[in-house]
């Protein structure tokens, strides 16, 4: 609910278990008076008490940093969300309040510049106990260059000490997860690359120092934007500590028009008690609920041809891996790069979708029915954001690429980006993708990205544009072809937010399929995203990436954890395998709703020796618990793993053995899963309540 108190400009705006205090101060500055457990409009107004005495005058502003809209001018010296520069070169701001709109869920607090004709909403909008939040700018005048518009700026309360939890990675080792005390100043989170990146992910966590896995507070912050953004957490001296997220990058900035409006993507803003774990849980079931598309649906077991075949793809050797995939369990049959156009290597034939003539004479359409006929649903790999420069697109159309005058066009990859911001690109590109779907019976695209934009310039026609294009392509494809089922893909995971996946049924996690890798990936990428989109790959050992050898077992345990899929070559793995292979995708079948729509407590990190997840349905009736040894030390025992969430009174049967566990014992001695001996041991246990 939001509750207004108009006597003392108060809005207090609670879910279940948090509230977010506001005040409008004299100079119609919104200042955040509490972020953090649940207040009545009563205990709120209360707050007003502890502002500074009138009359007290410091050399600084004593409420610097506590303010959700912050905007330059005055004493402020920090980080300001909010700049602007008129056509006079005034940078200042002067916002006075100017009214609301408010219902239950949401909130528009107006404000308008005291001088110059530019109007700013702020917008708020209740999601249980996470707050939306996202600004539009309207010009009324002269253009107005705004350089930086953060969707938000979330003020957390005093504490004791302040730690920063962030992802951080790179090609092949993305989402792994770094914590470290905030230090004083400006920390900047960001992408310049065009696309969210492997190397940083557009959200944040603070706490005290002292918060764990199942204890402590949490506050924490999401931006939903696909392209450049910018994160600061800003420490002052005054301890005083703001997240501020937004999209671009410097120096990048827009130009307003008379008459034109920037609205900014959302922001999304949560405090929870019960440590990171209740944190991922609650931003797992704020995505299940309010993000995802389709989030009550069961992914389906995938199979991806890439790893088999490369740029060698053919009719029949699709329709073998096809069949070895249907008996070992498979839903959905993906062919990758190499079925269209000219492309057979990675220099040609990106921008040209559609089939190769030479290796499907007939079009894809006897592949599609083979692979319906064996009971899946067929997929394809598409990069439909790039050109390569030997190809027809290309040729017809070498100025549709992002490029820049008297500089030369980078490749990489061999590949340029189509600049997708221009109006004839993007209905190229929705035509294109139109007629493939209208054309061929196809259940299902992975959506791949493969190089960041360069020679981009300062030009926020393209930053902007190039993702709302993308977008809007996105949901016109939805749209008109309801069925079609799509994955985000970046090089792996180089584009995960919660603005692709506002449009999207899951992710490529990473293009490095190494379990033993995968443990330290999954974990970080759990810290907000849910199960339910992370795409993982049971693939060959040696590993092709990393060269290392782990047993099957162990792989497919991993991948587990998330939306299964297998990516290896089938036809050169032995009897033994494949038949074990299906065995492990039935045992996932049966725990893949605990996955994919159960909660989530990470029980052991993969830092040590054993790490290990469990899965709890929501009527706490089963749950599932993956543990994996890294390596077998010393010849210790294994310890036990105590379990989280069970209800101490019942039992717990173990579907594989038999064996009854008491709830009770499982939450405080632990679980002891039969581990093989050795190194790269891995286990999973499915308990069903008696």
């Amino acid at each position: 609910m939001i509750y207004h108190d108009s006597e003392h400009r108060l809005w207090v705006l609670s879910g279940p278990s948090s509230s977010y205090v506001l005040h409008l101060d004299e100079a119609d500055r919104p200042r955040v008076m509490h972020w953090g457990p649940r207040l009545t409009p009563e205990q709120a107004a209360s707050l007003l008490l502890r502002l500074p005495r009138p009359g007290f005058r410091p050399v600084e502003d004593p409420l610097e940093g506590s303010f959700d809209l912050i905007a330059t001018g005055g004493l402020c010296y920090g980080h300001a969300g909010l700049q602007v520069r008129f056509a006079d070169g005034t940078r200042d701001l002067e916002l006075v309040f100017t009214g609301q709109r408010r219902t239950d869920r949401e909130l528009v607090l107006a404000y308008a510049d005291r001088h110059y004709p530019l109007a700013v909403e702020c917008h708020y909008r209740l999601y249980g106990d996470v707050i939306e939040r996202h600004l539009v700018l309207r010009n009324e005048g002269e253009p107005v260059t705004v350089v930086r518009a953060d969707s938000a700026t979330w003020v957390l309360p005093r504490l004791n000490g302040y730690r920063l939890s962030s992802v951080r990675g790179q090609w092949g080792a993305e989402t792994r997860l770094h914590r470290a005390e905030l230090p004083y100043g400006e920390t900047v989170l960001t992408s310049r690359r065009g696309v969210t990146s492997h190397q940083a992910n557009p959200w944040a966590m603070v706490d005290d120092g002292t918060a764990g896995e199942e204890h402590g507070a949490v506050y924490s912050c999401a931006l939903a934007w696909s392209g450049s953004w910018r994160l600061t957490a800003q420490r002052l001296p005054t301890e005083r500590v703001t997240l501020s997220a937004g999209a671009g990058h410097d120096p990048v900035t827009w130009e307003l028009g008379i008459g034109e409006e920037l609205v900014t993507p959302v922001c999304a803003g949560l405090y929870t008690e019960g440590g990171f774990g209740a944190a991922s849980r609650a931003w797992h079931d704020h995505q299940l609920r309010h993000v995802l598309p389709h989030a009550g649906e069961i992914r389906p077991v995938l199979y991806n041809s890439w790893e088999a075949t490369g740029f060698d793809v053919s009719l029949d050797g699709q329709i073998r891996l096809a069949e070895s995939a249907a008996r070992m369990g498979v839903e959905l049959f993906v062919v990758d790069d190499g079925w269209f156009g000219t492309r057979t290597h990675d220099a040609a034939g990106l921008g040209d979708w559609y089939p190769n003539p030479h290796r499907f004479p007939d079009g894809l359409g006897p592949l599609i029915d083979r692979v319906h006929e064996l009971g899946m649903r067929f997929g394809l790999w598409v990069e439909p954001e790039m050109v390569n420069p030997d190809s027809d697109l290309y040729r017809a159309h070498p100025d549709w690429v992002i490029h820049r005058p008297h500089r030369r066009r980078t490749e990489h990859r061999n590949q340029l980006v189509l600049d997708l911001s221009r109006p004839e690109v993007g209905d190229w590109l929705y035509r294109t993708l139109d007629e493939l779907l209208a054309k061929n019976a196809v259940d299902f695209l992975k959506w791949d990205m493969n190089r960041p934009f360069t020679e981009a310039g300062p030009d926020e026609r393209l930053w902007l544009g190039h993702v709302r294009t993308l977008y809007d392509v996105l949901d016109r494809l939805r749209a008109a072809h309801p069925h079609v089922r799509i994955e985000s893909c970046s090089s792996g995971g180089g584009r995960v937010d919660l603005g692709i996946l506002r449009r999207t049924d899951q992710v490529w996690t990473s293009d490095n399929t190494d379990a033993l890798d995968r443990l330290d990936i999954q974990h970080g990428f759990s810290q907000l995203y849910p199960a339910r989109v992370m795409g993982a790959w049971v693939t060959d050992s040696p590993n092709p990436y990393t060269g290392r050898e782990i047993p099957l077992d162990f792989r497919f345990h991993v991948a587990m954890a998330g939306v299964l899929a297998i990516g290896g070559a089938l036809t050169e793995w032995s009897q033994a395998d494949l038949d074990r292979a299906a065995e492990l995708v039935a045992d996932y079948k049966r725990i893949r709703p605990l996955v994919q729509h159960g909660r989530q407590y990470r029980l052991l990190p993969p830092d040590g020796e054993l790490s290990a997840v469990q899965y709890l349905a929501s009527d706490g009736g089963e749950a599932a618990v993956l543990v994996h040894r890294r390596a077998r030390r010393f010849g210790h025992a294994d310890p036990g793993i105590p379990l989280r969430a069970l209800d101490p009174d019942a039992r717990y049967r173990d579907t594989a053995t038999g064996e009854v566990h008491h709830g009770a014992v499982l939450l405080t001695h632990g679980l002891f899963p039969d581990l093989a001996p050795g190194d790269y041991a891995s286990a999973l246990v499915h308990l069903v309540r008696e």
